[in-house]
């Protein structure tokens, strides 16, 4: 096996990985606290990144374009619930993905007008825009390593803010039961605001990380958003730590299956069947895995205390 090849995957699938945390986490906390099945996750991914491409070209420098992105974003998310989710919260989950799914509709048709039909391209500074050399013959691109590094210390600190302050403490005990919390006085309205808030960074966030790879482009978060719901029901609703350990496995599962699956099936089939079964099986991988945890432990890997 190519030891060089075999590390580049690893690394995407990694990456993968680190994109699909940063839209599951938040989408699990807003689904596991407020009960919000919202479609339009995605959207806010792409929101991001359009942010992101520009604040860049306008700064002239991408590490800027992502500070200035992140609070614009936020304000994104603020104005999406105070003005439409905020009104769906008594309603069924029907409901709620009519109403998310109109709002992918709107943000995709604004984004064109603001944007245009053509995506953005991202560029990079120099030093990241590099190889990094392992082990004398193992070369890795610099910015992939960034955004893993980057993924991982947004993860330590999500994991930190959940579970050692007291906004943590609330989020927690709204996942497990809102009603009660609600009732011992805490601001539910004030809560849901800030966890979609948040949400709605992490997901923006990943947009602009995954930018200076593929362009920013209209209706870029549509496909990954059925990725993402699948990673929280693998980890577990409201789990941040199920979300990343399912984010990671997905991410892996998903880059190894397309990279490798076609060498496996050809040990036992011919080169032309095989070539033209494992793309589709490797696109079904997740969703196996998936049902496998649904029928071994339904509640995820990591379901939080209380569920």
């Amino acid at each position: 096996m190519d030891m060089t090849l075999l590390a580049a995957q690893l690394i995407n699938g990694l990456q993968l990985g680190i994109l699909l945390f940063l839209l599951a986490s938040g989408l699990s906390l807003i689904f596991g606290i407020m009960d919000f099945v919202n479609l339009a996750h995605g959207s806010l991914y792409m929101v991001g990144a359009f942010f992101c491409a520009t604040l860049t070209q306008w700064t002239g420098n991408f590490i800027w374009g992502v500070i200035l992105a992140l609070p614009a974003t936020a304000v994104v998310g603020l104005l999406v619930e105070l003005i439409v989710v905020r009104k769906l919260y008594q309603r069924d989950h029907l409901d709620h993905v009519l109403a998310t799914f109109g709002l992918i509709l709107v943000f995709d048709t604004a984004t064109q007008m603001i944007w245009g039909p053509d995506g953005i391209v991202v560029p990079l500074p120099a030093w990241l825009d590099g190889r990094v050399i392992l082990f004398s013959d193992i070369v890795l691109p610099t910015y992939r390593i960034a955004i893993i590094s980057v993924g991982l210390v947004v993860a330590l600190g999500l994991f930190l803010i959940v579970t050692q302050t007291r906004l943590g403490m609330r989020i927690r005990a709204g996942a497990s039961n809102r009603d009660m919390i609600g009732a011992l006085g805490v601001d539910i309205n004030l809560l849901f605001t800030l966890v979609f808030a948040m949400g709605a960074v992490l997901a923006g966030l990943a947009g602009m990380m995954i930018a200076p790879i593929t362009e920013a482009s209209v209706g870029m978060g549509n496909g990954i958003i059925i990725v993402t719901f699948v990673v929280i029901v693998i980890g577990g609703i409201g789990s941040i730590k199920g979300a990343f350990a399912a984010a990671m496995i997905v991410g892996l599962i998903d880059t190894m299956g397309r990279s490798y699956l076609d060498s496996l099936f050809k040990l036992f089939m011919s080169d032309q069947n095989a070539e033209t079964s494992a793309p589709a099986i490797s696109a079904m991988l997740v969703y196996i895995l998936m049902a496998a945890i649904l029928a071994i432990r339904p509640q995820g890997l990591f379901p939080p205390k209380g569920r």
